[in-house]
Formats: structure tokens, C-alpha cells, sequence
């Protein structure tokens, strides 16, 4: 089961970036997908999720209202749309993926993805 980050980069503050993590390797039809987010000398932390059947999903406070996830299960893809990015956006974003559940908890998720660095400019 491999997951693959894609849509990192440089984007002043203010702007948009969207990310994508493809999986493969495995059905992940019943999978719910997260995506975290490591800053600099920061902890891990939560930034969004979606079950596997696209109706349920959650948010981090730092982010709500600003990031849509979403997914595509035909293309076994889930997507991060950031809006309004601010400098405190800057890390590295990582996807996973967990086994007929969805949770806003790093310790439940089986698969991760070697993470995209966003970078925000102020």
C-alpha cells in the first residue's frame, strides 16, 4: 500500500495551493483518508478528514473554513484545497489512511505518505 503526495510548493500569503494523494496498491474504496501537517519545530497535528463514503468529514480549528478535503474514489485520490493560506500553513503535509474508520487521531491511521512541503510566504 504506497500513498503519494503531490501539489507542495512556494505560494504567497494569501494564496491557494491544492493538494493530491494518490494511493495504491490496495482497495481504499472503505478507507478513510487524513491529511496532517508537520511546521518547523512544530508537532505533528491534524488538519482534515473523510470517511469512506465522502460524507463525513472534519477539520482542524486552525483550518476550517479555509481548507475542502475531498476525495475521488473512482481515481483512489484524496485532494486538500487550501485557500486564504497564511505563513502558519507552512510544513510539511502528509496523507494517511485508515481502515473503515475516520479520526482526527495520527495513533488509528495504517498508512502514511512521505509528505509535500508547502511553503507560504509572507
Amino acid at each position: 500500500v504506497q500513498l503519494a503526495e503531490s501539489g507542495g510548493g512556494l505560494v504567497q500569503a494569501g494564496g491557494s495551493l491544492r493538494l493530491s494523494c494518490a494511493a495504491s496498491g490496495g482497495d481504499f474504496s472503505t478507507y478513510g483518508m487524513g491529511w496532517f501537517r508537520q511546521g518547523p519545530g512544530k508537532e505533528r497535528e491534524f488538519v482534515a478528514a473523510i470517511d469512506w463514503s465522502t460524507t463525513i468529514t472534519y477539520y482542524g480549528d486552525s483550518v476550517k473554513g479555509r481548507f475542502t478535503i475531498s476525495r475521488d474514489t473512482a481515481k483512489d485520490t484524496v485532494y486538500l484545497q487550501m485557500n486564504s493560506l497564511k505563513s502558519e500553513d507552512t510544513a510539511v503535509y502528509y496523507c494517511a489512511a485508515q481502515d473503515y474508520t475516520v479520526s482526527d487521531s495520527m495513533d488509528l491511521y495504517d498508512y502514511w505518505g512521505h509528505g509535500t512541503q508547502v511553503t507560504v510566504s509572507s
